[in-house]
C-alpha cells in the first residue's frame, strides 16, 4: 500500500466528518501497524496530510486534524523549524522527522528549510542544543560536590521527561558537539574540581553520572510511545496483565516473585527509581573519595 492510498483514506474520514478538528490521527508508528507498512510509508502519509492542510502536529498529542480557520504560517526561522521538529518529535517520536513533513508542517516548500539546516543530521543536533539549552543552572555551590552533581542529574531527567526521544539521540562515546551539552560537563567539572582529582577522573564521574539519566530515560521514549499506541498508562497496562502475570509467577518456582506479586504493593516509578540510583551511585562515588584515592 502507497503512503498516497493511505493519506487518501484518512482524508476521507476527515473530509466526511468521522473525524473532526482537533481528533487525533493515527500516529507513524500507528499507522504502520494498521496499515502494514514502512515507517517511512507512514511519515510520508502523514506529511501529504499536512501539506493538504488537513492535520497539524500538537506538543504531547501527536497529529490532529487541523481547523479549517488555522492562522497563517509566522516567516520561516531557524529557531522556528528547529521548535517545529521539537515539537513533533515530543508529540510522535524521532522517527516522525523528516524534512518533507516539517515543511509540510510550516507550510513551504521542503528544499526552502536547507536554507536554515544544512541536513537532517544537522538538525538533530539543533533539536539537541535547543532542549538541553531550556535549563537554567543555578550558581554552583563550589563547596558541596554532591548536591551540585545532583542538580545537574535532575536538571537533564526533566529534560529528558519533556523530550523522550532526546535519550534515543544522545551519545556517550561518541557524545554530540553541541555548546549545550558542555555546560553540563562545564558544570559537572567545577563542581568536582575542589576535591583535587584529575581531570581524567572527573570526566569518569561525569559521564557514569549522565549515563544514570539517560540509561533510564531510554524508558520514558518507550513508555511514550506505548501510552500513544495503546491509550494506557503504565499502570493500566500492569492492570490488563495482572492475571498473566500471576499465571507465570508461581510460589513453588519463584517464591519471592509471587509474595511480592501477592502483595501488590510495589509500583516501578521511574522517578522513583532514578531518584534511588542517583544517591546510590553519589554513595559509592562518597564512598572511595573518603578512602583516599589518589590526587594530582
Amino acid at each position: 500500500m502507497t503512503s498516497q492510498t493511505i493519506a487518501a483514506e484518512l482524508a476521507e474520514r476527515i473530509t466526511s466528518g468521522e473525524l473532526s478538528p482537533g481528533d487525533r490521527v493515527p500516529s507513524a508508528r500507528g499507522i504502520t501497524r494498521d496499515w502494514g507498512v514502512a515507517i517511512a510509508t507512514a511519515t510520508k502519509a502523514l506529511g501529504l496530510l499536512q501539506q493538504q492542510g488537513l492535520v497539524v502536529s500538537t506538543p504531547g498529542i501527536g497529529s490532529v486534524v487541523a481547523s479549517p480557520t488555522a492562522a497563517p504560517a509566522p516567516a520561516l526561522t531557524t529557531a522556528k523549524v528547529v521548535a517545529t521538529a521539537v515539537a513533533m518529535a515530543d508529540a510522535e517520536g524521532i522517527e516522525a522527522i523528516s524534512m518533507r513533513r516539517i515543511a509540510a508542517e510550516l507550510g513551504t516548500p521542503t528544499m526552502s528549510l536547507y536554507r536554515h539546516v544544512k541536513s537532517k543530521d544537522g538538525l538533530v543536533l539543533l533539536m539537541i542544543d535547543s532542549v538541553l539549552g531550556e535549563a537554567s543552572f543555578p550558581s554552583p555551590s563550589e563547596a558541596d560536590w554532591r548536591a551540585d552533581l545532583e542538580v545537574s542529574a535532575r536538571l537533564q531527567w526533566s529534560t529528558f521527561q519533556r523530550h523522550p526521544w532526546l535519550a534515543g539521540v544522545m551519545s556517550i562515546s561518541r557524545p554530540q558537539l553541541v555548546p549545550n551539552g558542555f555546560r553540563y560537563t562545564e558544570w559537572c567539572l567545577r563542581a568536582l574540581a575542589p576535591l583535587g582529582l584529575t581531570m581524567e577522573t572527573m570526566m569518569y564521574i561525569s559521564v557514569i553520572v549522565f549515563s544514570h539519566v539517560k540509561s533510564l530515560a531510554t524508558d520514558i521514549a518507550f513508555e511514550a510511545e506505548q501510552r500513544q499506541d495503546t491509550g494506557l498508562t503504565a499502570d493500566e497496562y500492569m492492570t490488563t496483565r495482572s492475571r498473566d502475570i500471576a499465571a507465570m509467577v508461581s510460589p513453588e518456582d519463584l517464591p519471592l516473585l509471587a509474595s511480592l506479586v501477592r502483595s501488590d504493593d510495589f509500583d516501578l516509578d521511574l522517578d522513583a527509581l532514578f531518584e534511588f540510583g542517583l544517591q546510590r551511585l553519589l554513595d559509592g562515588i562518597e564512598s572511595w573519595l573518603a578512602r583516599g584515592v589518589n590526587r594530582r
